[in-house]
This record gives C-alpha cells, sequence and structure tokens, in this order.
C-alpha cells in the first residue's frame, strides 16, 4: 500500500486523472492525501469533485481557501470573483451531495506513524502540534455546526496575531488564515496574509516564510502543504511543500510519504 499526497488540483480533472494513472493508483491498495484547493480557476471543478469523493476513504482532502470559497458562495456569504470557475459546481444536480461532503473535509490531517500533519497553507509559530489539532477541531465544529454563521465573519485579514483569549468571530478568523491562507509571518510573527510571491521577490523583504520563524513551536511533526504556486516544490526536514502552479500552466505534484521517492508530476498545460 501507498501513501501519496497531492498538491493543489484547482479543477484541473485532466491533470489529476494522469497523475494518478502516472502512479499507478489503485484505491483498493492505495491511499491519497490532497493539501487542498481541490477546486477553482482550472476548467473542471465539477469533474475533481465528483473524482475524489467517489474515492470515499481511500482518498483524504484538506480544506483550502478555494474550497472554504465555494462553500461561502453557496451558502450566500460571499459573491463569484472575477477568475471563477465554480458555476458549475453550484448548478450540478449533486451540488448539495458535493458540498455536504465538502463541508466534513477536515483542515488538518495527522499521520502519526510518519510524523507528519497535513494542511493547506501553514502553521502560526505559536501553535504547537496539540494547539493546532484543538484550534482545527474549532474550525471544523463551527463549519459543520452552523456554517452560514462562520462565513459571514470568515473575511478579513484581523487578527494578526495569536492570542490564546481570543474568541468567537475573531478567534475562527485568525484560526482560518493560518490553515487557508498563510504564507509570510513579518519580524513580530504577525500574519502578513497580502504578501503572496517568492520569498526571491524583492517585496517579500522584511517578511520571513511562516516554516522559517525561529521561535515555531510545531516542529516536533513535518508539515505537507500546498497554496503557495511562486514557492513551489519544496522539501525539507521540517516542511514539504507540493504546490507547483498546476493552474498556472505548471504541474500537477505527487509525493509518495511512507517510504522515499522523487515527486511525480504531470504538465497541465498538455493534460486537459
Amino acid at each position: 500500500m501507498a501513501l501519496y499526497a497531492i498538491g493543489d488540483v484547482q479543477g484541473c480533472d485532466g491533470a489529476l486523472a494522469a497523475l494518478l494513472e502516472r502512479l499507478h493508483y489503485s484505491p483498493d491498495r492505495d491511499r491519497l492525501c490532497f493539501v487542498g484547493d481541490l477546486v477553482n480557476r482550472g476548467p473542471d471543478s465539477l469533474g475533481v469533485l465528483r473524482r475524489v469523493r467517489a474515492l470515499g476513504d481511500a482518498a483524504i482532502t484538506t480544506l483550502g481557501n478555494h474550497d472554504l470559497h465555494l462553500l461561502a458562495v453557496a451558502f450566500g456569504s460571499a459573491r463569484l470573483r472575477g477568475g471563477d470557475t465554480l458555476q458549475e459546481v453550484l448548478d450540478a444536480p449533486d451540488r448539495d451531495l458535493l458540498l455536504e461532503w465538502l463541508l466534513q473535509r477536515p483542515v488538518l490531517h495527522e499521520e502519526p506513524a510518519l510524523r507528519m500533519v497535513l494542511l493547506h497553507a501553514g502553521l502560526p509559530p505559536q501553535w504547537d502540534i496539540a494547539t493546532a489539532r484543538a484550534c482545527a477541531r474549532e474550525l471544523e465544529a463551527a463549519l459543520r455546526t452552523n456554517p452560514q454563521a462562520l462565513f459571514s465573519e470568515m473575511y478579513g485579514d484581523e487578527p494578526d496575531l495569536w492570542n490564546e483569549s481570543l474568541r468567537g468571530g475573531a478567534r475562527l478568523r485568525y484560526i482560518a488564515n493560518c490553515f487557508t491562507r498563510l504564507r509570510y509571518l513579518d519580524p513580530q510573527d504577525r500574519l502578513a496574509l497580502r504578501a503572496k510571491g517568492s520569498p526571491n521577490e524583492p517585496k517579500a523583504r522584511g517578511l520571513v516564510p511562516w516554516f522559517e520563524a525561529k521561535s515555531a513551536r510545531w516542529r516536533t511533526a513535518r508539515v505537507v502543504f500546498g497554496h503557495w504556486s511562486t514557492l513551489g516544490y519544496l522539501s525539507t526536514e521540517d516542511v514539504l511543500s507540493l504546490d507547483t502552479g498546476c493552474v498556472w500552466g505548471g504541474s500537477l505534484t505527487a509525493v509518495r510519504l511512507d517510504e522515499p521517492a522523487p515527486p511525480v508530476s504531470v504538465d497541465c498545460a498538455t493534460s486537459r
């Protein structure tokens, strides 16, 4: 049995089909872990949702910012934006089944035997893994019990610094921003959510990638994540970054987690 992690699919169902064929994937034998953003910007978000949902327990996906955006639009708390490719999902006859399935996905998945956690974006340095787990369960509970209330308060960049005393919508917003939007921190370990470029770009000076914070408490596990196409593939002792820009003309990448192996990628421009 093999365990694979797969980067941001973002509605590129043709690329996903090609990647699974390249892996010789079998749902009877293997498991998949998606690091979020199954949907949006690509040509076939509906096909991706149907494909991954049909895999049942053979696939786990953590929620990304585009997945939450789809749900927020469906619940009337957000509007479609320019560049969104979600209307086909919203008009589908199996819309309700797909959205309910998406609501039940986690924002943090753990593989304890491998000392790994999987999520979409990042972790703030103030959290250890136990805190991250507890915060993930808080956000997931809010999604499943009162999603409309959550989405009505989810959007915004504040608060930008963790404090255990945070409560209500502000606390859930901070948690959601970490799990689904985080890339950079400022010198005071505040979330710098507006910065999106590569760490090599001049505008990133003065900021640090979240995984380079010297005070980070989460380093008892390796974090597998996506979300950051301008960072691309990165494998270190502490992190594994898997967003290789599929929807932006790059590739869709999978890495086997349960044994050492090189990454496997398919070019998205030729697999749509």
